[in-house]
């Protein structure tokens, strides 16, 4: 986990060993979050009276860390399984399928070589599952939307983290997220690269996927 050539948050370079869980091939659509709108009287996502924004394939955007964690209980309780958050080692773990210390889930190449670079991501998120998936089944990880996580970042946090099932400090200003974003001039990020922000905001390149205990 981790990387040398980054930013110094994302060093030392350390082995984690998580247990096992699963995550979402994809980030939540439109479609997903207004079954859970319609069945729980919470806000619609903002901005899914755009254009560029409501197509019911593309990752919901502009929900908080807190809209986001709601989600994961309603998920849970209406299925009777223990979704939630994925935790930032859980994330760089299923970003890199497999692959150990490549830049990104596909190798080294940069993200100028992904098919269509150039014309995607013109005006906003692109719908879920359009190109292949990482070596896990994974869409658009690392690009399209940068995807929530549960841990309070820190960005020291890499040199006293457990070796076993880090969830992060245990307080903090900022929730972790990861992945790329449309938004950005380089569109997909390295599998180690760390983001985050306070979890109230709400901005048009953030949303999520899921992840779930087993």
């Amino acid at each position: 986990m981790g990387s040398e050539t980054g930013q110094d948050n994302e060093s030392p370079v350390h082995r984690v060993w998580i247990d096992e869980f699963q995550m979402a091939s994809c980030q939540v659509t439109n479609a997903a979050y207004a079954i859970f709108v319609s069945e729980t009287g919470t806000e619609p996502a903002p901005f899914c009276d755009k254009a560029d924004f409501n197509h019911a394939e593309q990752p919901v955007v502009a929900v908080s860390w807190f809209e986001a964690e709601k989600y994961c209980e309603w998920l849970s309780a209406s299925t009777g399984l223990r979704y939630r958050l994925p935790t930032e080692a859980e994330w760089e773990r299923a970003a890199r399928g497999g692959i150990e210390q490549k830049l990104h889930p596909w190798g080294d190449e940069p993200p100028q070589s992904l098919p269509d670079y150039e014309k995607r991501w013109q005006k906003g998120p692109e719908p879920v599952a359009q190109f292949a998936p990482n070596a896990f089944g994974l869409y658009d990880v690392c690009e399209n939307v940068h995807e929530w996580c549960s841990d309070w970042y820190q960005a020291d946090y890499y040199a006293f983290s457990p070796e076993r099932n880090p969830t992060g400090p245990d307080h903090g200003t900022r929730r972790a997220s990861r992945g790329g974003s449309w938004r950005h001039h380089i569109k997909a990020s390295r599998c180690a690269a760390r983001s985050s922000i306070p979890p109230d905001f709400h901005y048009a390149d953030y949303g999520f996927r899921v992840a779930c205990a087993l």
